[in-house]
């Protein structure tokens, strides 16, 4: 059985879409998968395992159609069985259903966009099934079901998302370490990222967490994703020359390289976060918009900070009355690290 995946976009999301991936290369059944990517994001298919036949197509690019119609008739070659959109847009709905083959995506309480329901056969979720994980993996498993449309009588466990690449991270990071003079397992990451506004944390806050992680004896690093992220972090390390900057934007393997090598990260709710996750690496996040119950890694090394306020959840990307990331502060963060299992 051939299947593709279609999968567009963003960087965690493809990160939260690896359990599912997982039971599909678990079904005997299942012979090939495909994955279609908005080439935007197709360096997370870098930790793909290798059997995964990955396409990408350019949807935000300056001919997006074009790129469309190549990817759709190179894909409706390969004849699949079975489409499963993870997505739930209209575009991801238009693309699958173009390329020829049965459908399956989500079902209509949880479209992200109604019209992809004209498009794909709804899969039907358990009532206890609420964090993205089990979404996708209920898609994943109701495509191979006589009545995917029906209510299920168990629902799906989470899974934290996983990723060994042991095997395949041939970067050594001694040099970038040794450039940042830096030791293992001796500096915290802490991310700039975040996907809009909202989600990040004040320049302020970033600062006397750094300070304070000085204080404890280690190094903090400030990581950043494209030339802003880099230009807030380079004027917070201003104050402070102790408090070291990425000096470049690390590669997909690299990063995973470097990450692993950390004693912990501190991030918002970004592709990041839920990489580092992955990894097993001991991740310390921080909430306003969105909320970790659905969205955010639940392994045992991932502790979420949720700012105290009543309108926690409201996914808003611009606010007028911004008080959910001032409230969050250095020490609620650096006693999670004090207190992260091993």
């Amino acid at each position: 059985m051939k299947i593709l995946i279609v999968k567009l976009s963003a960087f965690g999301d493809i990160i939260h879409t690896l359990p599912a991936l997982d039971d599909l290369l678990q079904r005997p059944e299942v012979d090939e998968i495909h994955w279609l990517v908005d080439s935007r994001y197709a360096f997370v298919t870098e930790i793909f395992p290798q059997q995964i036949h990955v396409t990408s197509v350019s949807l935000k690019g300056k001919q997006p159609l074009n790129s469309a119609f190549k990817a759709i008739r190179k894909l409706r070659r390969e004849k699949f069985d079975l489409i499963i959109d993870l997505q739930g847009l209209i575009k991801s709905g238009v693309i699958a259903r173009a390329i020829g083959s049965p459908v399956f995506g989500f079902d209509r309480k949880h479209l992200p966009e109604r019209p992809n329901g004209l498009f794909t056969k709804p899969v039907t979720f358990h009532r206890q099934e609420t964090h993205v994980v089990q979404w996708y993996r209920r898609i994943a498993a109701g495509a191979f079901l006589e009545y995917p449309n029906h209510v299920p009588k168990k629902p799906l466990n989470y899974q934290t998302p996983h990723l060994d690449l042991s095997a395949a991270i041939h970067s050594d990071t001694t040099s970038l370490l040794t450039k940042l003079a830096l030791e293992p397992d001796q500096y915290i990451v802490l991310n700039m990222g975040g996907g809009y506004p909202t989600k990040r944390l004040l320049e302020a806050t970033w600062l006397e967490t750094a300070n304070q992680i000085l204080g404890m004896g280690l190094s903090p690093v400030l990581i950043w994703g494209n030339q802003e992220e880099q230009t807030r972090a380079t004027q917070i390390a201003n104050h402070n020359p102790s408090i070291k900057v990425l000096p470049e934007r690390l590669a997909t393997l690299p990063l995973c390289a470097f990450l692993t090598t950390s004693r912990a990260l501190i991030s918002a709710d970004t592709g990041l976060l839920h990489l580092a996750a992955a990894l097993n690496v001991p991740t310390i996040s921080f909430w306003g918009p969105t909320l970790p119950d659905t969205l955010g890694p639940l392994g045992k090394r991932d502790a979420h900070i949720i700012a105290p306020v009543t309108c926690i959840g409201c996914r808003k990307r611009t606010c007028n009355d911004f008080i959910c990331m001032p409230k969050i502060t250095p020490e609620m963060l650096l006693t999670q690290i004090k207190n992260k299992p091993d």
